[in-house]
This record gives structure tokens, sequence and C-alpha cells, in this order.
């Protein structure tokens, strides 16, 4: 009999699906990835295809074995990390989602969240749920969903439909039906999960009018979640990891000491930094979340999250075509006259934390004829440059002490020029770890932590190592001039200001 040699990541992300093996040290050893288109069908709308995610999931897993010419039998287990609030409804008997899937970055809620603020409804979701009142979260997607098409709320009633998170999704596409269920992370971006007392919350369900009947049972990140058939991939795999992609990430980046934190810079932003049992309340508009929990105990974390950052490079490849390829950017910024002062505020879909403004939209600040392509390319790498200080200041606000590294992952992070920003505009070091695909990593750490696969939370910290320190360089005057100037362009975008 073959000796399990991987764990198998499921990396199902916002703009694609990744599959990736995983060794004994942590190391990638096979991988495979399929891009996602994403649908657009009204301003601030975006949605995915849901069968589109199912098949190209399946197809990487065979891909990441075919990549490395392994079987299923070497496979210990599987973990699965996703983008998360994305929402979906599907019908119980066939499997088939009634609508699209509504991603995160959606608006379509704010009417919803708008009014249930004017009733002051905030505060009871932020001391249940950790969140604040915002479309982003899943909950006011459910809503919609059950309001808008014909037919859903009436079976839901009945108990026929079911709601997941991509997670959740794929977990019952891989059972077969058999298993609906999330875990811990990804029920506490609902904003209908009580994160202290870790069960689903009768009044933010009646606040959104969303029938328990619906739900999926919550369960550990390092839990058994079920089994693949046998015909799938070759062999029955195990799945005993599931995390939403930014506590994968936190987990993968082995942040599991309190003050520790991460930055993950994919199609958007995320920071989290560790807070132990203590689930603190921010002042300062962030999010109070589950970090991870493991065999039973809750560790917290607080997150601040930007909605646009890779996404604004891929605006400027694709619907600028300015570039023809992500890593062009940094050649840009190198080129661009520093002295510029020109400012693009990525609120495409809206401004994330601290300000949390559904309405706001996009725009450049102090252009004039001398500005070019390189320009404008550094602007964008600086935007999520300032929009990370904005979280770290936020932090601070809400009494956190500076961490004594930023540790950051994700497809941005290859950029030095952004890193070597990055610190100087934050006056922090940035450490950038070997495996940069932290988010499957992390994915691959709770099913093995399952499994035995890897030795405990000690094991995962022991196999982390850095490719790169990144010190502040730049002189605290002009660090604190041009944030200033980042603050002012803020100000301009908002739909309150």
């Amino acid at each position: 009999m073959t000796a399990p040699n991987y764990v198998l990541a499921i990396d199902q992300g916002t703009t694609s699906s990744r599959a990736m093996l995983f060794d004994r040290s942590g190391r990638a050893a096979g991988q495979a990835q399929q891009e996602l288109p994403q649908h657009f069908p009204q301003s601030g709308w975006v949605e995915h295809d849901a069968e589109d995610i199912w098949r190209d999931s399946v197809a990487v897993v065979k891909g990441a074995l075919d990549s490395k010419g392994a079987t299923a039998a070497e496979i210990d287990a599987i973990g699965i990390t996703n983008q998360r609030e994305t929402t979906v409804i599907w019908d119980r008997e066939s499997g088939e989602p009634i609508h699209k899937a509504v991603v995160w970055q959606d608006r379509r809620g704010a009417p919803l969240c708008d009014r249930l603020r004017a009733e002051g409804c905030e505060p009871l979701v932020q001391e249940r749920a950790g969140l604040l009142l915002d479309p982003y979260f899943s909950a006011t997607k459910i809503a919609w969903l059950l309001d808008n098409v014909p037919g859903a709320r009436e079976r839901a009633s009945r108990g026929e439909l079911a709601f997941g998170t991509i997670d959740s999704f794929l977990l019952w596409r891989l059972t077969e039906g058999k298993v609906h269920a999330t875990d811990a992370t990804n029920a506490a971006r609902t904003m209908i999960y009580d994160i202290r007392r870790q069960q689903w919350d009768e009044e933010l369900l009646k606040l959104f009018d969303i029938p328990a009947s619906l739900l999926p049972e919550v369960r550990d990140n390092d839990a058994e979640f079920g089994s693949t058939p046998a015909g799938l991939f070759g062999a029955p795999l195990p799945i005993t990891g599931m995390a939403g992609d930014q506590q994968a990430a936190t987990v993968g980046q082995a942040c599991f000491e309190p003050g520790m934190m991460k930055s993950t810079y994919g199609t958007g932003c995320f920071a989290l930094m560790n807070t132990g049992g203590d689930a603190h309340t921010s002042r300062n508009r962030l999010l109070t979340t589950i970090a991870y929990r493991l065999g039973g105990e809750t560790t917290y974390a607080l997150e601040g999250s930007i909605f646009v950052a890779g996404a604004a490079v891929q605006w400027l490849r694709d619907g600028l075509k300015m570039v023809g390829h992500a890593g062009d950017t940094e050649a840009l910024a190198k080129a661009a006259d520093p002295e510029q002062a020109v400012y693009l505020v990525p609120a495409f879909t809206g401004l994330g934390a601290p300000y949390w403004d559904a309405h706001a939209r996009g725009a450049i600040f102090g252009l004039t004829r001398a500005t070019g392509p390189s320009e404008l390319a550094r602007a964008v790498l600086e935007a999520v440059c300032y929009q990370t200080r904005d979280l770290l200041e936020a932090m601070a606000a809400d009494g956190a002490a500076a961490p004594r590294a930023l540790r950051v992952d994700g497809g941005m992070v290859a950029n030095d020029w952004v890193l070597q920003f990055l610190a100087d505009i934050l006056g922090c070091a940035v450490e950038r770890p070997v495996v940069t695909e932290t988010t499957a990593l992390g994915a691959a750490c709770l099913a093995g932590l399952k499994s035995g696969f890897y030795d405990g939370t000690g094991g995962i910290a022991e196999t982390w190592a850095s490719s790169g320190l990144f010190e502040p360089q730049m002189a605290a005057d002009e660090r604190d001039r041009r944030y200033a100037g980042w603050q002012d362009a803020v100000r301009r975008v908002r739909s309150d200001g």
C-alpha cells in the first residue's frame, strides 16, 4: 500500500481556483490553477457561476496530482479554503444553485444595510457577530436571493434549499450531498453567527429574515468533514480541514501567538492580528473575527478588510490595457517620477475598513500633463500600501501594539518595490515567507493537523521560513506627508464627505 506523502489543498479564490500538494516540511510539491471569470450584471454587482467553481475545483485537483505524477493513494487528506462571504443557495434534492453566486465584493445589499443602520441595529450586529453592517457579508446576500429569486423564500420555508459559502458548497458536492457543514471561520463572516456563543443567532436570523433551515452545521477548522467518493479522484479522500482564505493564511503564516499579524495581498487586502482568547470589540471600525477554532478552542483576531488590492492591478491590465502582465507594474513604478503626488483611491466597489462606505467610488487625484503610465502604475501600488496603513492606524487606536514585523503573502508580494514602499509608509519591517501561497498552505496545515500529517501548531511554526525582510528607509516627515495626501484623497471620495 502506498504511504501518504502529501496533503492536498483546494484554494478557491475570487479570480481563480487552485489545488496544491504540500509535503511534510510544508513545501509545495505540485499544483494546478484555473482562472475564474466574474460577472458584473449591474454597477456594484459581482457574481460567479457556482458550476464553474465546481468544475474548476475538480479539474485543478486532478491537475495538481498530474503535475507531480501522484495518485490519490499518496494523499493523506484534503483541506479546503475559499473566498469568504460569497453566497450560494442550492436545491437540496438536485444540488443545483438557484442563482449565480453573489460575490463578497457585491454591493446590492447596501439599501438593506442602510435601513437597518438607521433603525439602530448595528450595535447588536457588532456585539453578536463582531462585524459592522455592510453588504460585504453574507446575510444581506442571502436575504436578496430569497426575496428576488422567484419562489425561493417559499422553498426555503419548506426546507428545500441550502445556503453555504463556497467551502460549504464544495463540501456538499465533494461528498455527493452527504454533508452540509461549514467551519467556524466562514460562519463568522455571515453576520448571523454569534462568535462568542459559537452558534447561529436567532435574533440576527430574524433581523435579516433568514430561516434557520437553510444553514449548515458549524465545525472546528480541524474536523472530520466527510470523504470524497472513490470514483472522483481514484480513491476516497478524507476532508479534514476547512477555513476562510484569510484565516487559512493566518495559519499558513504561523501567527499562533497574540500580537502576531499577517496581511494578504490578493484581489483584496486583509490584515489579521491574533488576539488570543479575547474577542476584542473595536472602537475604530475594525472587525472582530474568529482566527481559528482547533479542538473546540477558539482563537480570535482583529481584522481590517480592504476590497481592492490586486484587483486594481487587474484593472490596469484588463481594463486600461496598460500592462501585459501584473508583474510589469514593478518596472513602471521604479521609473515613475516620485515627486508627482498622484493618488488613486480604488473604491471600485466602495471602501472597506476602517471607512465602511458602500457608496464611495474610485477616483484619481493629482494628474498633470507630466503624468504617464509609470505614475499611474505607481499610484495603484501605493494605494495598496496606504490602505494597509489605514488598518494599522486603526489597530493602534484600538490599543494594539505595533507588530515586530508584518508577515505578508499573496500574489502581490513577489513585487519587491511594493514591499519596500509598504515598509516605508508603515514605518514597520515587512517579512515575506518562503512559501507565499499561505492560503493554500494553511488549508493543508489544518487538514494535516487533524489527520496527524503535521505535528501540532508548534510543528507548523517550525517550518515557517523567511525569504526576505524589508526595513523602513523613508524619512518620517516624508512618510507622514505622503500619507496625509492619501487621507485627503480618501476624504474626497467618501459619500459622507
